[in-house]
C-alpha cells in the first residue's frame, strides 16, 4: 500500500501518519520527492485497512501497488532518486550527470592503488573503485589485502577527493567496509544473499547491487527493496552482465535493461562494461553504449600493468584507454543533453 500526502501536507502531518501506521504494526516509509511525500507501508500480508488512512490530515489518497517491489518502484516515488555525497559535488542519478567510477580490481599494494588513482583522477573520475575483499572462484586465487586495502583506499580518498566504492562479501566484512568506504557493494554473486542485504540496509551509507549472473529484472529490484525494506533508500543498481550461451565475451552485456529498469524504478543505475565483457578490447566501446542508452553512469577496472594484475587483467584497461574514454563520454552524453563531470570538488555544495 501506498500512502500520498498532499502537496502542502506538513512535516507533522507526515509524521503522524508513519505514526498510525507503525500503530497498525506495519512499517513505514517517508519517501519525500518533489511535489509531494509519499509514504510506503510494507510488513502487510494482504491488502491494508485503507478506511482511517484515507481521513488523516494531509493524506490525499491510499493506492495499492501491485508490483512486488514496492519501495523501489516508480509508482512510491515519480522523480529519479539521486544519490549525494555530502561535503562534495559528486552525485549518482537524476539523469544529467553521468558518474564514472574507476580502479583496479584490487587493490594489491599502495604502490599499484595510487598509481592507478593518480591517473584515474587526473582524467576525471569522481568516484575509486578497488576491491579489499575478493570472492573469487578459485579458494587459491588472491582474495584481497583486506583492512590494510580500506585504509589504503581511505588515504586516496584524502589524496584524490575521489569517493570510495568497495565491496563487502559477507556480513563480517560489512561492518568495516561501511566504515571506510562511501559506497558499501554487493556483489553479483550476494545480490540474493538476503541476509547481507538486509544487514546493509541497517547502514546508512549509499548502498550498490550488482545484478546476478542469472538474475531476472524483478529479481534484480527484489535484491534493492531488501535493501531499501530495512530504511536505507540510497541505493544504486548495477549491471555487469549476465552469463548465456555466448563465448566471445566473459558475460554478456545486458544494455536494454537500463531502460527496463528506469521506466519501473527511481534508482539509478550504473553499467560496468569491465565484468560485462572480460575483454579489454570491448570495454570501452560498452562503455560509450552504456551512455548512449541512458546509464547513470558507468564502472570501468583500470590498470597500469594489467599483465601483472592479480585479479581480472585481461579486462582492465590502460589508463591512457581511460583517459580517451572520457572525452568520447563527455561527447556522447552531450549529444544527449548530460555531461560527465571532471573531477571531485570536495567542500562544494551539492546542486
Amino acid at each position: 500500500m501506498l500512502v500520498v500526502m498532499k502537496a502542502h501536507a506538513t512535516p507533522e502531518q507526515v509524521q503522524a501518519v508513519c505514526e498510525h501506521i507503525e500503530q497498525l504494526g506495519f512499517r513505514a516509509h517517508a519517501l519525500p520527492g518533489a511535489q509531494r511525500t509519499a509514504i510506503g507501508i510494507t510488513g502487510n500480508q494482504g491488502e491494508v485497512d485503507r478506511g482511517n488512512l484515507e481521513f488523516l490530515p494531509g493524506v490525499a489518497e491510499v493506492i495499492r501497488v501491485s508490483k512486488p517491489y514496492k519501495l523501489a518502484s516508480r509508482d512510491v516515488k515519480e522523480e529519479d532518486t539521486i544519490i549525494r555525497f555530502p561535503g562534495t559535488d559528486a552525485i549518482i542519478g537524476g539523469g544529467k550527470n553521468v558518474a564514472i567510477v574507476a580502479g583496479p580490481c584490487s587493490i594489491e599494494t599502495r604502490e599499484q592503488a595510487f598509481t592507478i588513482a593518480d591517473q584515474v583522477a587526473a582524467s576525471g573520475a569522481q568516484f575509486f573503485r578497488g576491491g579489499a575483499y575478493k570472492p573469487r572462484t578459485s579458494p587459491y586465487a588472491f582474495q584481497g589485502l583486506g583492512l590494510e586495502a580500506l585504509e589504503i583506499m581511505a588515504e586516496i580518498r584524502e589524496r584524490t577527493g575521489m569517493r570510495i566504492i568497495t565491496e563487502a562479501i559477507d556480513n563480517e566484512t560489512l561492518e568495516l567496509v561501511a566504515e571506510y568506504a562511501d559506497v558499501i557493494q554487493i556483489g553479483a554473486r550476494n545480490m540474493q544473499n538476503f541476509s547481507l542485504l538486509k544487514k546493509a540496509g541497517k547502514t546508512r551509507k549509499p548502498v550498490l547491487v550488482k545484478r546476478g549472473m542469472s538474475a531476472t529484472l524483478d529479481e534484480f529490484l527484489m535484491a534493492a527493496e531488501y535493501v531499501m525494506s530495512e530504511g536505507n533508500y540510497q541505493v544504486i543498481l548495477c549491471e555487469r552482465g549476465v552469463r548465456t550461451f555466448a563465448d566471445h565475451t566473459r558475460n554478456t552485456l545486458d544494455l536494454s535493461i537500463v531502460p527496463a529498469v528506469q521506466r519501473l524504478s527511481h534508482l539509478p543505475i550504473l553499467v560496468d562494461p569491465s565484468h560485462g565483457t572480460g575483454k579489454r578490447n570491448k570495454v570501452v566501446p560498452m562503455a560509450r553504449a552504456a551512455v548512449a542508452v541512458g546509464a547513470d553512469g558507468v564502472m570501468v577496472e583500470v590498470h597500469h600493468e594489467p599483465d601483472k594484475a592479480l585479479s581480472d587483467g585481461p579486462q582492465s584497461i590502460y589508463p591512457d584507454q581511460f583517459a580517451t574514454m572520457m572525452d568520447e563520454l563527455e561527447q556522447i552524453a552531450a549529444v544527449l543533453h548530460r555531461r560527465v563531470p571532471r573531477g571531485i570538488h570536495v567542500g562544494t555544495a551539492t546542486a
